[in-house]
């Protein structure tokens, strides 16, 4: 009785249960004769882009009367975050909130709600980033993008961060713990062992980082247990590959062949710090994803990250977080001129921005209007100036503060003093934080979020949403 509530309650998920009857999460579909869809989803995640960093980040770029391209959106709406067991959520399930529409736990990848991450003793489902979640430990769930290959849909994943972290994974792989990067990768390769054969014939374009979940130990810097070299198999699998900006440049974008592009054996490097002979942008790589898909002559489904912005704020590290926040706003600029010169008035095309998570991040103080951030004006970056003489403002021992700071992190100082103009030019500055925590060890929040949508069915997003609505209104959207 309680496994027949369980399989009613998951179809209406679209949960792939073997023991309810359902295919199972890695079979093949009988997939019936369709036409060439002709709608596209763009689905951009900032990755801990909460609605404070949003605003430092457009103050930093273009001043306080200024505008971002997220700004610009005409549809608008505050998505709450939370998880199935969690106040404060991680990527993945937030991820896979939008992605399946299933609130799930905590560091559980497009799984059940009822999957648990860890044993009952709290030991992580996975052993040397390979999965050893119990096959009755919940059940996969149908993603958006699973879904949009088996209607014929072009696919297309494009990250800064590893191509096996939470939030590009979510899209197309299914375990118990995220850190089990090493059957993330299997996931994606074709005919391989662990290929997540509801891809069909494979995810049409892949773009980021994380060559080591790819490689076998015996190679530099290679974590594969098996010995298999997946970007090897790749190849096989006939897709063009690139591995450094000169070979980026050289992948057809025809839609002749797939395309994937692996650029740093972890993830990619921030934005500020990204050597663009060696590696692409973020906005090269939307640019040339919309291309290779668009030359399909069909509908398509592309989501981008902006991942580091998330990574750089762990660190309380300001600058760089703001900077991979204008980065994620170029590309988002990239894809809409492209999208518009394919699609005019986007009257087939539906692009949705939005983030997953907050953090801590906050701005203090009563500061006058800096304007954007330059050579010997830090603005958002400074000091904390009053808005009447353009004084610097004091805490109660008279010392001065930024205008940015954390709740947590490893910013904390047990004793407060002076802040020198040369440490707030410094890239590696980092914010203070009021509670103490070891090096990346900011957390996030748990405030709202902001989603920005236009083009096709956009009108759909407004108000006050759940992350796992998104899913639906996206589906509704296009019709599918």
């Amino acid at each position: 009785m309680k496994l027949k509530l369980l399989c009613a309650a998951l179809a209406g998920a679209s949960v792939l249960v073997t023991a309810c009857g359902g295919s199972g999460g890695h079979s093949t579909p009988d997939t019936p004769a369709i036409s060439t869809p002709s709608k596209n989803v763009i689905f951009f995640l900032g990755d801990g882009m909460g609605i404070t960093t949003l605003t430092a980040a457009r103050i930093y770029s273009v001043g306080e009367d200024g505008e971002l391209t997220i700004d610009q959106l005409p549809e608008t709406a505050f998505v709450h975050t939370y998880s199935n067991d969690g106040q404060v959520t991680d990527s993945a399930p937030s991820m896979a909130a939008y992605m399946t529409g299933v609130k799930m736990n905590n560091e559980v990848i497009s799984m059940s709600a009822d999957t648990q991450a860890t044993d009952a003793d709290g030991k992580p489902y996975h052993v040397k980033y390979d999965s050893t979640c119990p096959t009755t430990n919940g059940a996969p769930v149908e993603t958006l993008l699973e879904q949009m290959k088996a209607k014929g849909y072009g696919t297309g994943v494009v990250t800064t961060t590893r191509v096996t972290h939470a939030t590009p994974a979510a899209t197309y792989a299914h375990v118990c713990h995220r850190d089990a990067e090493n059957t993330i990768a299997a996931a994606l390769v074709p005919g391989g062992a662990g290929y997540n054969a509801r891809l069909g014939d494979g995810v049409d374009v892949v773009f980021g980082g994380g060559t080591s979940y790819f490689t076998p130990t015996s190679a530099a810097g290679g974590k594969r247990n098996d010995g298999r070299d997946l970007i090897d198999e790749l190849k096989k699998a006939r897709y063009s590959f690139a591995a450094n900006k000169a070979e980026f440049d050289k992948l057809p974008a025809d839609g002749s062949t797939k395309i994937a592009g692996l650029f740093t054996k972890d993830h990619m490097a921030y934005d500020l710090d990204r050597d663009a002979s060696k590696e692409p942008s973020l906005a090269e790589m939307t640019g040339k994803a919309i291309d290779a898909l668009a030359a399909k002559k069909k509908g398509f489904f592309l989501m981008v990250e902006g991942g580091r912005i998330d990574h750089a704020l762990h660190a309380t590290n300001a600058r760089r977080a703001l900077q991979d926040t204008v980065a994620f706003d170029n590309a988002i600029q990239a894809a809409l001129d492209r999208m518009q010169a394919i699609d005019p008035g986007l009257k087939n095309t539906l692009v949705v921005v939005t983030a997953d998570h907050d953090h801590t991040l906050q701005m203090n103080g009563y500061a006058k209007v800096t304007g954007k951030t330059a050579p010997g004006n830090p603005g958002v970056l400074g000091l904390v100036k009053d808005y009447v003489k353009g004084q610097p403002s004091k805490d109660v021992d008279g010392n001065p503060y930024t205008v940015l700071g954390f709740g947590n992190g490893p910013g904390h100082k047990a004793t407060r003093g002076a802040i020198s103009d040369a440490e707030l030019e410094s890239a590696d500055y980092l914010q203070e934080s009021v509670v103490p925590m070891p090096a990346g060890g900011e957390t996030h929040g748990g405030g709202d979020v902001f989603l920005g949508a236009t083009g096709l069915g956009a009108d759909n997003f407004s108000g006050v949403l759940t992350n796992n609505e998104v899913f639906g209104l996206i589906k509704k959207s296009i019709g599918l």
